[in-house]
């Protein structure tokens, strides 16, 4: 087994979770289906890989990635892996589910729907199901998902009302108790993990896209709240989603945001893409590694659903990029002058 990724803590936790985790999403058959055989190898080859946090959700699959995510987990010491799930949707028997078509962006032959709940009844309920779900006796870390008006819209008010006068307790009341070790929100967003900073003491936010290697606003605002708060952040999404992934130069339409990229952002990566060929940097190792290098940043949950790319995936994570590109991007205008660098190994 190697055992080469480095680790961080956890907020001001006990966790120690490893600088590239498993984001479950995929074994829970987002887009398209995937065999248990396949999702098992997968996650076989993030275990031996040296990956340790396992990120998961009731929504990824409707319970799906949790039973498969599960199910790799049992073999292994308790120890040996941090376990991060959500609550804020109960999942409820649906007789009349289609399993044949894709729900809610998952291809699951999972017979469920779900509704929003951030009550302290739905989190506690939520936090026991997932349990049951996973087969397991321990849930690391319990992250509150989708809150905030970027999922509910008009409905933002009633949610965050909800889980401040009620579902927070029961956050607090399972970090005191022992029963979870972090807590925190999943969220695609950075004006919600402000808003709960005033609740109470959170320690970090799985956010997706919010920082990488086109994208630096968190730096003047929210990252040094987190800082000041005392929050780790768990990155989804370094690849902004796939354009920094795919780049800008093949035939398909590149992605930001789960949309086609806007052209000024095609212009940017292009620019990013040409001082890479200058140093001869993999644009996709260059978003992996960059967010890395702020303190706030434990660990990057790129999508990894094929053994295949989990391989492909540590390569990108170990590739040796010079100091000199990163000052390259800033010198250019490409990267923000206040943004941390990596620091190449001797």
């Amino acid at each position: 087994m190697a055992n080469a990724l480095a680790k961080n803590s956890l907020g001001k936790t006990s966790l120690q979770v490893s600088e590239l985790g498993f984001g479950g999403a995929s074994v829970g058959n987002l887009y398209q289906a995937i065999s248990d055989d396949q999702a098992s190898q997968t996650l076989q080859a993030a275990i031996a890989s040296g990956i340790n946090l396992f990120d998961t959700a009731p929504r990824y699959g409707l319970g799906l990635s949790e039973r498969r995510i599960g199910d790799a987990l049992r073999q292994l010491p308790a120890h040996d892996y941090v376990l991060s799930t959500k609550v804020g949707r109960i999942l409820s028997p649906d007789l009349k589910a289609n399993v044949n078509e894709v729900r809610y962006g998952f291809d699951t032959p999972m017979p469920f729907d779900a509704h929003y709940d951030y009550s302290y009844d739905g989190i506690m309920r939520s936090y026991f199901d997932s349990l049951q779900r996973l087969g397991l006796a321990k849930i690391d870390v319990l992250l509150v998902h989708d809150l905030g008006a970027d999922t509910h819209g008009e409905e933002d008010s009633f949610y965050y009302q909800q889980f401040k006068n009620s579902g927070y307790k029961a956050l607090q009341q399972l970090r005191q108790q022992g029963l979870v070790k972090a807590v925190g929100l999943g969220v695609n967003e950075t004006q919600i993990c402000e808003r709960v900073m005033d609740l109470g003491q959170f320690d970090c936010f799985l956010l997706a896209g919010r920082y990488s290697l086109i994208e630096q606003g968190a730096l003047t605002r929210f990252l040094p709240k987190c800082v000041a708060h005392g929050a780790s952040i768990i990155l989804g999404g370094p690849y902004n989603s796939g354009i920094l992934a795919t780049g800008v130069s093949g035939s398909t339409t590149p992605l930001y945001n789960y949309e086609p990229a806007p052209q000024a952002i095609i212009e940017r990566v292009a620019n990013i893409e040409k001082v890479c060929t200058e140093y001869d940097v993999t644009l996709a190792a260059a978003a992996l590694q960059f967010p890395l290098a702020h303190p706030c940043v434990a660990s990057v949950i790129p999508g990894l659903g094929s053994d295949v790319l989990v391989h492909k995936t540590t390569d990108l994570l170990a590739q040796s990029i010079p100091t000199e590109f990163w000052l390259s991007l800033q010198q250019q205008g490409l990267l923000n002058e206040l943004a941390p660098l990596p620091v190449m190994e001797q």
